[in-house]
């Protein structure tokens, strides 16, 4: 089977959920297939990721998004609108990768065609009508829902109205467009009816994520300090909120029992409201190339979570490294954990407190949830198991006669 698979990023290395994810899967299915990659670039230094990926993937082609003024994407952005496309995603393409992927789908026969993320399902449009590969779209998150929720954390409030705007507009067009794909692939079964009662006629498969279970071992507890962890992208306004929330609400909380608790807060790109936490034994490391001695050095793994969507990788590697994890409802929706066993849920900051000091202070209650969710993903989150249910996935659709594909497109110059 050959497989074309369009991501807004490239895989490698695999520093963020969406990474995670798409290199975990890429990696086992090219163990059975041919697979070839086309992808953004948000960075020209990213391109060091390629030779790693072309050693995986038949081929690959990038393309870097171009960092432009808004003004300089008007008359794109007022062409989509004439198109009935949100105009948000014109940020989210590059022309010249897409001509790149309409010349692979016109001279190579693919079985299926893969768009990861439906800000990116617009790639769609320069696919051959004839070709009958299926099409399949991936939805780390439902995008309409994760914009909601985004609006109620935005700072200010021209931002709040954009992302309820782009909400509302996403909301119409995103559960529509995806009747354009043979199947629609989501990472929960909250997301799967979230899209499914949007568009009851849409055929939606749950894949979830997951974590490399025989690449982590659960850590011991000789380096570890009272300290809190937490991991994310720290450009992304849900995780900006939420590192901002930790700091200045519950680590103060938590500060009055265990006085001398320190906060780690890792991920790329943070935001100025980020760095500006630092001090105090708040530590804002940037990108790392090693995350296992953050987790080595803290105790409680912290996802203090208001917004966004889909299902945090974050928790499940943490799990698998033997360290607990306090989460918000949201930060750990989606995953099958049960509270108070898997690991601690609150939802306000005494609460979230009154979780991270009960774990700091009880090495009993910390090891019986650390065991616990060590459990629950070997069990049920292993990587090799959820590549088996996409290999599925494919094997579904290739086998299934493949209709006429809708085309309302305006080429490779979008």
């Amino acid at each position: 089977m050959r497989i074309l698979v369009i991501s807004n990023t490239i895989p490698y290395p695999p520093v963020s959920g969406g990474r995670v994810r798409t290199y975990n899967l890429l990696k086992r299915i090219a163990r059975h297939h041919e697979v070839w990659l086309a992808c953004h670039l948000h960075a020209p230094e990213e391109v060091e990721g390629v030779p790693h990926m072309e050693g995986i993937c038949a081929r690959v082609a990038t393309g870097l998004l171009e960092r432009r003024s808004p003004l300089a994407h008007l008359p794109g952005i007022a062409r989509y609108l004439t198109m009935g496309w949100p105009p948000e995603l014109k940020f989210l393409h590059v022309p010249a990768l897409a001509r790149t992927v309409a010349t692979w789908c016109r001279e190579t026969a693919f079985d299926v065609v893969q768009i990861e993320e439906s800000r990116m399902a617009l790639y769609n449009e320069v696919l051959p009508a004839h070709r009958a590969a299926a099409r399949v779209l991936t939805f780390y998150d439902i995008a309409f829902d994760q914009s909601a929720r985004i609006a109620r954390v935005e700072g200010t409030r021209g931002a709040r109205a954009r992302a309820r705007l782009h909400s509302a507009i996403m909301r119409w067009w995103e559960p529509r467009y995806s009747e354009r794909f043979t199947r629609c692939v989501v990472v929960s079964d909250d997301d799967r009816q979230r899209l499914a009662a949007a568009n009851p006629r849409l055929r939606i498969d749950v894949v979830s994520n997951g974590v490399d279970t025989a690449g982590y071992h659960p850590l011991g507890w000789e380096r570890s300090e009272p300290a809190l962890l937490f991991i994310g992208n720290m450009s992304y306004r849900p995780c900006i909120d939420a590192a901002v929330y930790l700091a200045n609400s519950i680590l103060p909380r938590i500060r009055r029992r265990v006085s001398a608790t320190e906060l780690w807060i890792v991920g790329d790109r943070p935001a100025p409201e980020v760095t500006a936490l630092a001090g105090d034994g708040v530590h804002i490391t940037g990108r790392v190339a090693d995350i296992i001695p953050y987790y080595e050095r803290c105790t409680v793994c912290m996802v203090p979570l208001r917004a966004g969507g889909g299902t945090r990788l974050k928790i499940l590697e943490a799990m698998a490294l033997g360290r607990p994890v306090v989460s918000t409802t949201l930060g750990c929706e989606g995953l099958d954990v049960v509270p108070g066993e898997h690991l601690l849920v609150a939802d306000d900051a005494d609460g979230l407190a009154d979780a991270a000091i009960a774990l700091l202070s009880d090495a009993t209650r910390r090891d019986r949830v650390v065991e616990r969710a060590r459990r629950l993903v070997e069990q049920r989150y292993d990587w090799d198991a959820i590549a088996e249910r996409m290999l599925q996935v494919y094997a579904e659709v290739v086998a299934a006669p493949v209709g006429p594909v809708v085309q309302a497109g305006i080429g490779s110059g979008q």
